[in-house]
């Protein structure tokens, strides 16, 4: 069993206030008490407890981060970027995920409140009337490609509607005229304004919108497999396919390779996204580029700033832009480097 303060206080004989001072590196303390607390702790092998530390000093040095979910390179990249920035800055990172409805989001940031100096939420459920009623207004929150508006809350979103919409203007400039689109999740941010960018660009550039070409996915690579399987089905055929993630892209790219359609030369491929694996397919996937790790990154600093203006700063809603990065799947050369290029807004 560990030592407890009390019994480092009566080893140092001093009263408990004073090594709590001691520890905390608050208040005035003499040299020589200090020396005496600090010696009671190593021969004790005192552990002080974090949590209660953090309730004396009414902070917890821990930031919440709530994710609709873990799997996929995508969700890994924004905590790996969140986590590194949060260390970098002596906060710990707490995660919960698979919230897939409104009910698990407030269970979830309840569960979070007096436990974190402040919150990170990406969740297509989340509101500003959850929010208020779960949530202490001084608790400092940053959304990550929520639908939440006003100056409540500070945001981030990826600018998923001009990415889309360059996507597909490439996919024109190939020559494609019918090109069909795997959905995101309905009601979905993100999956909504990458279907809007698509049907934006198609109209665009002279092409007739057709229902049956926009194929209902869940952003998962079965999803994927199972929408290239209903396409091929088609008569006529797309010629590309753009989906809203790479993860359905991926399940795609498999499905036409078992229907022996070649990539790109039957049907070209595209994603969204840029996870990790996308450069170290076959061939390499076209996607468009978010800085997924920066994002966690921005985030976590994001909400460092507002902790440090007792969350009284100005909120800010930062768009995150977005690029693409041109690869074999969609026709341009195999062996050149990824072409990164800056979208309009």
């Amino acid at each position: 069993m560990s030592a407890t303060i009390k019994e480092v206080a009566r080893r140092a004989g001093v009263s408990i206030a004073t090594v709590s001072r001691v520890l905390n590196n608050v208040g005035a303390v003499d040299e020589r008490t200090r020396l005496l607390v600090s010696k009671a702790v190593v021969d004790l092998r005192y552990v002080p407890n974090p949590i209660g530390r953090g309730l004396s000093r009414q902070k917890t040095e821990a930031i919440g981060l709530v994710l609709p979910d873990l799997f996929g390179e995508f969700f890994s990249e924004v905590i790996r970027g969140a986590d590194q920035t949060a260390q970098l800055h002596r906060h710990h990172l707490m995660v919960s995920s698979s919230h897939n409805n409104r009910a698990e989001i407030e269970a979830a940031i309840r569960m979070m409140r007096g436990r974190v100096d402040g919150l990170l939420i990406m969740s297509p459920h989340i509101d500003a009337r959850t929010l208020r009623e779960n949530l202490p207004q001084h608790l400092p929150v940053v959304l990550i490609n929520a639908p939440v508006e006003g100056d409540d809350y500070d945001s981030l979103n990826v600018d998923n509607f001009s990415g889309s919409a360059a996507m597909v203007q490439h996919l024109l400039s190939h020559g494609h005229r019918r090109i069909a689109l795997i959905k995101g999740i309905e009601d979905n941010l993100d999956a909504l304004e990458r279907l809007r960018g698509y049907r934006h660009a198609l109209i665009a550039g002279g092409v007739e919108c057709r229902s049956e070409y926009e194929i209902a996915g869940n952003f998962s690579e079965a999803s994927g497999f199972d929408a290239a399987r209903a396409l091929l089905r088609l008569n006529p055929r797309p010629s590309a396919v753009f989906a809203c993630n790479d993860a359905m892209a991926i399940g795609a790219m498999s499905a036409l390779r078992e229907a022996g359609v070649r990539v790109p030369e039957g049907i070209a491929v595209a994603g969204f996204d840029d996870i990790p694996i996308s450069s170290y397919l076959t061939p390499s996937l076209s996607t468009v580029h978010v800085d997924i790790n920066h994002l966690g990154v921005i985030a976590v600093e994001t909400l460092l700033h507002a902790l440090a203006y007792g969350n009284a700063h100005r909120k800010e809603h930062r768009k995150i832009p977005t690029s693409l990065a041109l690869r074999g799947s969609c026709g341009c050369p195999e062996n050149s480097q990824p072409a990164l290029l800056p979208l309009s807004a």
